[in-house]
């Protein structure tokens, strides 16, 4: 379902397809996974692949940002694409959420 990068201190999980009810809890354990690895600093999730999203997988990274924040660790969402981003906007969760337009212009801790 979707590529795992990792780099020292810096993990990148890059879902594809739909995001949704069969596959929100494969994506929510993954990031769970992430963040508790003693040697991550920073979960990134790279939304650029990613084609629809419901409210499962809305809640999914909710979820992981609130295990993230409890752990000080960073999350952030970047390449999220326009229908997707609308999502966000409509939620208000675009201010929750530290969104990057992609990896390159990300702002490393």
């Amino acid at each position: 379902m979707q590529a795992l990068i990792k780099c020292p201190k810096i993990t990148v999980i890059r879902p594809q397809g739909f995001l949704n009810a069969t596959n929100a809890l494969e994506l929510e354990r993954d990031m769970t996974t992430a963040l508790t690895q003693d040697d991550v600093s920073m979960l990134l999730i790279d939304l650029a692949a990613v084609e629809s999203l419901d409210s499962c997988g809305l809640m999914a990274l909710v979820s992981a940002l609130k295990l993230a924040q409890s752990l000080e660790r960073n999350f952030k969402l970047c390449s999220v694409p326009p229908s997707i981003k609308i999502i966000f906007e409509l939620t208000q969760l675009d201010g929750v959420f530290e969104i990057s337009e992609d990896e390159s212009k990300l702002a490393v801790v």
